[in-house]
């Protein structure tokens, strides 16, 4: 199972010091290619406040791509998509047919 993270959209709150200290992240998940039979996707998304999570206060231009994925709860988000993949495309629910012809026995 190939699975892509990538941040789709972020939001910085700057506070009067012209410092970050809450974001709003959006994840998106792929598993495989799209087009694929194993193909499935998943968006995620937290607010992310520094007063809660601890991180370093810093103006929205000296944030990268890394500190953001640091600062999200990526180990949850795997687990729910692993399970996610696992009920849609690995292990999806079995469909029951109507028996239309069946008679109420006596």
């Amino acid at each position: 199972m190939a699975v892509s993270k990538a941040i789709t959209s972020c939001t910085p709150y700057v506070n009067s010091s012209s410092k970050v200290d809450k974001w709003d992240i959006e994840m998106k998940y792929e598993n495989d290619s799209e087009g694929d039979s194993t193909y499935y996707t998943s968006t995620f998304s937290t607010t992310v406040e520094q007063s809660v999570n601890g991180f370093t206060l810093k103006a929205k231009s000296s944030w990268t791509n890394a500190n953001l994925v640091a600062i999200c709860p990526v180990s949850e988000w795997d687990v729910v998509f692993a399970s996610q993949v696992d009920s849609v495309i690995t292990n999806p629910p079995v469909e029951s047919t109507p028996d239309q012809a069946f008679s109420v026995p006596s």
